[in-house]
């Protein structure tokens, strides 16, 4: 893995390198996701911690039969009691 000494200023700001940035697919103004880990500091982009998210979901959710589904029937049910 790449690596690369940064500064950072007295009001805590950390500049990201062009080229990180870059492989990472920020631009100016993107939110990013800053995880205190085990070893240090971790930045992901929000759209891949968006995906890891989704990939912890998935490993719990059952793949023999569909979630949204069957959240989408409870609903309707729901509205026809109302």
């Amino acid at each position: 893995m790449a690596s690369q000494s940064v500064k950072i200023d007295a009001d805590g700001t950390l500049v990201i390198p062009a080229d990180f940035r870059r492989e990472l697919g920020l631009s100016a103004g993107d939110t990013v996701m800053v995880e205190l880990a085990e070893d240090g500091l971790r930045v992901r982009s929000l759209s891949a911690a968006v995906r890891a998210a989704q990939a912890i979901v998935r490993s719990f959710a059952p793949t023999d039969r569909s979630l949204a589904d069957e959240l989408i029937a409870e609903r309707r049910s729901e509205a026809e009691r109302e």
